[in-house]
């Protein structure tokens, strides 16, 4: 009986043990490394984990070629003759009010007096201005807003509709222009209607032919406008 009994307490030794020494070569055999009389949900665990661990050293570099947001935006428009701007000093109301840009290109402001702007971004003339207010202003804080934008006009005259100087707020071709001006005359000739456009102090001409504009074809000369540019419909 006893050594029936012995018998019995080996063989079931055998299938308990038989089991975890497998699992343990078979991580040896898979993957080299010996973690012996490790079962395989918590073999599985330890790869997750490494893999996860790869993936944070990776994430620095992929964040860091991502771009800024910030780097994307910029401030674009340049201030020109006629705008309106307003002017604001935190906590010193007596230099904070709206101005216009004058004819000849300057804004007057109290302690500064007249100051040249044209051409300036808001964020330059931002700093400019808290240049000039530091010898009076202790830490100066200066905000720019356009209030209303007068500099950038085009005109378009002739036989149209509306003849006159129109807002160049956005982006605008010759078609929209006509289009918003009512449309040609009834005795216009549209097919010999022009721009005039300044460059580098020397006038130039573009030709424009709205019935072409109407059907999109690309020879139509339906360019953008820019400021300044006269269009003439004879």
């Amino acid at each position: 009986m006893k050594i029936l009994r012995s018998t019995s307490v080996g063989f079931l030794a055998f299938l308990l043990v038989g089991p975890m020494h497998a699992s343990g070569v078979t991580t040896w055999n898979q993957f080299g490394r010996s973690w012996k009389n490790s079962s395989p949900e918590l073999f599985e665990v330890r790869r997750a984990e490494a893999s996860s661990g790869q993936k944070k050293a990776q994430s620095p570099s992929e964040a860091a070629s991502k771009p800024n947001d910030a780097e994307k935006t910029g401030d674009s428009y340049s201030i020109g003759i006629g705008d309106d701007l307003q002017i604001s000093v935190w906590r010193e109301p007596e230099l904070s009010m709206p101005v216009q840009v004058r004819p000849d290109g300057m804004i007057t402001l109290p302690l500064i007096n007249d100051l040249p702007v044209v051409g300036l971004t808001t964020h330059q003339l931002q700093s400019l201005l808290t240049e000039k207010l530091k010898p009076f202003v202790n830490e100066p804080q200066v905000t720019v807003i356009v209030r209303s934008i007068h500099s950038r006009r085009v005109y378009l005259m002739g036989q149209v509709a509306k003849p006159g100087p129109y807002p160049l707020n956005d982006k605008k071709t010759v078609l929209q222009l006509i289009t918003e001006a009512g449309g040609p005359g009834q005795f216009a000739k549209t097919g010999s209607i022009y721009i005039i456009r300044t460059v580098d102090g020397k006038q130039t001409r573009l030709k424009f032919n709205y019935k072409k504009a109407l059907a999109g074809k690309a020879d139509a000369g339906d360019v953008e406008l820019l400021p300044g540019d006269m269009v003439v419909i004879p």
